[in-house]
């Protein structure tokens, strides 16, 4: 009876660690101010506050 000696297991994908650090200790995106009110290109152009204007204005306002 002769058996044929096992391939050699591939490789696997290294599983992703599991952290227990403290998450507070970390700041977020919500923890910042960037992004609240910016446009991207706003500039002291009075057109282009007027067009934020009618844009953010709520319709009951019109």
């Amino acid at each position: 009876m002769s058996t044929a000696p096992d391939p050699a297991p591939e490789p696997r994908d290294p599983k992703a660690a599991l952290v227990f650090d403290d998450p507070l200790d970390q700041q977020s995106s919500d923890d910042t101010d960037r992004g609240w009110g910016e446009r991207p290109g706003a500039g002291a152009d009075s057109a282009a506050d007027l067009k934020r204007f009618l844009d953010e204005k709520p319709p009951h306002h019109l």
